[in-house]
């Protein structure tokens, strides 16, 4: 047999290289025999061996590179990626994490590799005292591997594996962390054991969160519109307010008005998202956007912005308010009554019903209600927030209602549709969405224009004056040019047939800085008290102006240097004259 006759048929030549070199061993061994010399025989055959052997570490070698350098295996951020429901990082827009998935361990047990029984019984008793008796029974003395707790971050599971026991055995697993707990709750929301978003951000952005995992360990982090130092001064003057007037819920949120970013919402009472099991749903329950309040005298400040917008009237027009005001089949009645004849501004100062009504019933039905769905309010915040609700609506829009919404009442909306509808009143008119996503420096999302740019500016001297000389006096910060307006709005309640003037939600809505061109940087920032109590500071009141703008003030004197906003001494100056303050007043 010739040696073209052992190539296959269409071998290239590195086959018949390799034929070649073993048809050359062959025979070298048998020439070996010839010649009578086995010692070259033996030497030749072992060192045939070590050369089969090196060829196969060889293989391996290069084999083991290829996969290392080349292959995707690895590449998805090792177990955790790889893992069904590995999620991203989330962190906020300065990039301090908030939510990241962290290796965990769960713990089995298989009784057919238990050694004692009665001594690893005792032993994981001792060191899990949280496992019911029962389960751990169960999982010794059975006949199966049984799960036994899951969870367990690596101290943990490093000190039961110290105990050396056989048939205790471990399974990695990913686990959602929220290093911060409480703070951001509703915000960052929150996954359920499969790793599912089912809340806040978690579930608002879940299909991306998934996707940045899949993406490996040198993915970038999801960056949202939140600023933890804002957050931080907004959950806690709310905490301590909270504390102070006993409300069943209350609300924070502060948003830039040019770009939508949410830079910061709190809920109260909050939850933490680490164990959601053991919050109650009201805890758990986003009021800033998934609750729905008849928001009272803020609402004022859409009448008043309208009322300009389609010229009916200007910032001297004249409405008098000396008497209680006929509207159709109900009488219109102010809180404070100031019986005189009032200037649109000071009808806002002075937070007028009668004012506003007869304002409102000039602007007619019509362009009101649709005045009304271009600033939002007639459907869900536009946000990402899944949990954002549907506004309770007139059903017709009769001059009952025409009366009723100018002031803020027959009509639930959302703080956070509040928040987004106060935008044009601010940035020069247009109307850009919320979001919960960090923006790119510089970007500021066009929207509809629904108001004026000189509406806009005029609402943000009529919001200033009404700090400065009305009913927001408390929000005066000194050296920051704070504009807004409080809101009281009194709640129905079924059992008496009206509204209960014991039940109410008291607000303030502020803006700052209220001076500066409208293109300048802005920020709007909303507190809500669901059924606060007075005290004995407040004299018993518990309206807009008294639970809520003070807070609001004092969270504008924190945040302002993280946002920024320099002060200015000439207002610093201004600020420092004494004001007033009226038992009653800030309705």
């Amino acid at each position: 047999m010739s040696l073209a006759n052992l190539v296959p048929h269409g071998g290239g030549p590195a086959w018949r290289w390799l034929i070649e070199r073993v048809w050359r061993l062959e025979h070298a061994f048998e020439r070996s025999r010839a010649a009578a010399k086995p010692e070259d025989d033996t030497s030749i055959r072992i060192f045939f061996v070590l050369a089969l052997f090196a060829c196969a570490f060889m293989v391996l070698a290069v084999g083991a590179t290829w996969a290392a350098v080349f292959s995707s295996a690895g590449k998805n951020g090792g177990f955790l990626a790889a893992m069904e429901g590995a999620r991203g990082d989330l962190v906020d827009r300065e990039g301090k994490l908030l939510a990241v998935d962290l290796t965990h361990y769960a713990l089995y047990i298989d009784p057919k590799e238990v050694w004692d029984a009665k001594a690893t019984r005792a032993a994981l008793g001792k060191a899990l005292p949280q496992v019911p008796a029962k389960r751990l029974d169960k999982a010794i003395f059975g006949d199966r591997r049984t799960f036994l707790l899951g969870g367990l971050d690596p101290a943990q599971k490093d000190a039961i594996f110290n105990l050396g026991l056989p048939g205790v055995e471990f399974e990695e697993q990913a686990r959602r962390v929220y290093p911060l707990g409480v703070s951001a709750a509703h915000f960052v929301g929150f996954v359920d054991g499969g790793g599912k978003g089912l809340a806040g951000a978690e579930g608002a952005l879940n299909d991306d969160i998934h996707a940045a995992a899949a993406k490996g360990e040198g993915a970038a982090p999801i960056a949202l519109s939140i600023d933890l130092r804002v957050q931080a001064a907004l959950e806690d003057e709310l905490r301590k307010a909270a504390l102070e007037f006993g409300p069943k819920g209350a609300v924070g949120i502060v948003t830039n008005v040019h770009t939508g970013e949410i830079l910061g919402l709190a809920s109260y009472p909050d939850f933490d998202p680490n164990d959601p099991g053991k919050a109650s749903d009201d805890a758990k329950l986003n009021r800033a956007a998934a609750s729905v309040y008849e928001m009272g005298s803020t609402f004022k400040a859409f009448t008043v912005a309208i009322g300009l917008d389609t010229g009916v009237a200007t910032p001297s027009s004249t409405f008098d308010a000396r008497e209680p005001y006929k509207l159709g089949y109900r009488t219109i009645h102010d809180y404070h009554a100031s019986r005189k004849i009032l200037t649109l501004v000071e009808v806002f100062q002075h937070s007028s019903n009668i004012g506003t009504a007869r304002l409102a019933e000039g602007v007619g039905a019509q362009r009101l209600s649709q005045y009304y769905g271009n600033l939002g309010l007639t459907k869900p915040a536009k946000v990402e927030l899944r949990e954002s609700a549907r506004p309770l609506t007139p059903k017709k829009w009769d001059t009952d209602a025409v009366a009723s919404t100018s002031f803020g009442h027959g009509m639930n909306v959302s703080p956070l549709a509040l928040a987004r509808a106060f935008g044009p009143l601010l940035n020069g008119g247009t109307m850009p969405p919320l979001t919960i996503r960090k923006l790119p420096p510089g970007v500021r999302p066009e929207g509809p224009r629904v108001l004026s740019e000189e509406t806009s500016q005029q609402m943000l001297q009529i919001m200033r004056a009404n700090v400065t000389g009305g009913s927001g006096k408390t929000a005066d910060v000194k050296g920051l040019s704070v504009g807004g307006k409080t809101g009281t709005g009194e709640k129905y309640d079924p059992t008496i047939r009206g509204y209960n003037h014991q039940r109410q939600v008291s607000s303030f809505a502020a803006v700052f800085p209220t001076e500066g061109p409208l293109e300048a940087d802005r920020y709007f920032v909303l507190i809500l008290m669901d059924e606060p109590h007075g005290t004995a500071k407040t004299f018993g009141f518990s309206t807009g102006g008294w639970v809520a703008t003070p807070a609001a003030g004092r969270v504008i004197d924190r945040i302002a240097p993280f946002l920024g906003v320099q002060r200015r001494n000439e207002l610093i100056i201004a600020g420092a004259q004494p004001k007033a303050t009226t038992p009653g007043a800030g309705l």
